[in-house]
């Protein structure tokens, strides 16, 4: 990241992103902990059921609703990797068929005000971005798109 590039960025959120930056090997799994971590959270519904479990713990189905178009499997996959990374907890209560509950955990907890810093850049650079694509979307149809 060149000067240029990092503008008013904070010395340590600049001092962060060139760590990894220059980093030119590939590194066994598990190795690097951004590669580590951004695998899980970047995965396409981690974030939408960290956000839904903001509001208290959640039985399965209040889940899947709140997600919204999530298959059950795919949840029951999400989650169980969230609880194996320690991010969610489930608590399964004595009941004739047993109640289980997801929370999020205190290193869940510990993850939202980064989350919530990336929704609120979404929030505010939405428009930026959706005129960025189809900026590239007309210039790929006319033709204007050079390709290496």
């Amino acid at each position: 990241m060149t000067r240029e590039h990092a503008g008013n960025l904070p010395a340590d959120t600049l001092e962060i992103c060139q760590r990894y930056a220059g980093f030119d090997g590939v590194p066994a799994k598990g190795v690097c902990p951004v590669r580590d971590v951004l695998d899980r959270v970047g995965e396409k519904w981690t974030l939408l059921i960290l956000i839904a479990l903001t509001g208290g713990p959640q039985r399965f189905s209040a889940l899947q609703r709140a997600v919204g178009d999530i298959s059950k499997r795919m949840l029951t996959q999400t989650l169980r990797q969230l609880e194996r990374d320690g991010l969610v907890t489930r608590t399964v209560y004595p009941t004739k068929p047993p109640a289980v509950e997801y929370a999020l955990s205190p290193l869940g907890l510990s993850g939202l005000p980064p989350i919530a810093g990336l929704i609120a850049w979404a929030e505010s650079r939405h428009g930026a971005i959706r005129a960025a694509r189809a900026d590239f979307d007309a210039r790929e149809a006319g033709g204007a798109l050079a390709l290496p």
